[in-house]
């Protein structure tokens, strides 16, 4: 007859005794670490290679600009800041399709999503990490070249309270171009893990919608319906922020005929972006409410 006994076995296990930091660093460390991976930042060189090419080309037309006011002693900008982001909208559509999907999809290809939620962070948490991220590195992408052109027209002794209200004016509406495009291409790249779709979806997303309503755009005009003008820049992303900057922050505007929406009309898209910023946000918690579990 055997007796058996227990034994207990030390082996080197100890209570965690450190600081317990909680749900905002916890949020804190992932909006840094995704905005520093839009930039390819702590990642593979591969993945530097594209954010970091697309960031030159928005900063050398800049630089460019610059150069020539200072050598030609330009009294004013050949360029208005407002207009920047719209002139340079193909690099910041690309940025977006690359980095929007790289933010969130791997997440959701490999389903470390609930690995996340398992840490003292909430779903309002991941969500909100991800899009001020985005958000963040888009307005780094679009305000850059801005900050080029407000120097370069201090270098050439341009008036100076000219320029600082319109480097003020093109800040505003480069900081609702990112949190509005950033809400749109998390959305589109959230739909699926596949990374590639995503890229798709928000290219699309950006480029037909844009490319359809300029086209109705100057068939209206050209038939004599300017009145339908302005109400068509409600249905792309990129008319959108062109009709409310002109409205409210005196920009030029890519419309035919160069008429763009008034006040009454502007205070309509300016809702408009609101209400797709707030419904981006809302789509983005429903569906991390599901991927979450």
């Amino acid at each position: 007859m055997t007796t058996e006994t227990s034994r207990i076995h030390n082996i080197g296990y100890r209570n965690y005794d450190g600081a317990r930091l909680g749900r905002a660093y916890a949020r804190r460390s992932l909006y840094t670490q995704s905005l520093r991976g839009a930039y390819g930042l702590g990642r593979s060189a591969k993945s530097k290679v594209l954010p970091m090419i697309l960031f030159a080309v928005m900063c050398v037309p800049a630089a460019i600009v610059v150069a020539v006011a200072v050598a030609t002693k330009m009294k004013e900008l050949p360029l208005d800041y407002t207009r920047y982001a719209i002139v340079t909208q193909a690099v910041i559509g690309l940025f977006l399709a690359a980095q929007a999907p790289q933010s969130v999809s791997r997440d959701l290809r490999f389903k470390t999503v609930p690995l996340y939620f398992s840490r003292p962070i909430e779903r309002v948490d991941y969500v909100l990490a991800k899009l001020g991220a985005m958000a963040s590195a888009l307005f780094v992408l679009t305000a850059t070249p801005l900050v080029i052109l407000y120097i370069g027209s201090l270098l050439a002794k341009m008036d100076f309270a000219e320029q600082s209200k319109g480097f003020a004016q093109g800040l505003v509406s480069v900081a609702l171009l990112s949190l509005f495009f950033g809400g749109l291409g998390l959305v589109m790249a959230a739909l699926t893990p596949r990374r590639g779709f995503g890229v798709a979806a928000v290219i699309a997303t950006l480029t037909i919608t844009y490319g359809a309503v300029s086209t109705l755009q100057a068939i209206a005009y050209e038939t004599g319906s300017e009145g339908v003008v302005e109400w068509l820049g409600l249905f792309s992303p990129i008319t959108l922020i062109d009709g409310v900057q002109t409205a409210f922050l005196g920009a030029t505007t890519s419309y035919p005929g160069g008429q763009g929406p008034g006040t009454g009309a502007g205070v309509v898209y300016l809702l408009v972006v609101l209400a797709l910023i707030a419904g981006s946000y809302g789509v983005l918690m429903r569906r991390y409410r599901k991927v979450g579990l």
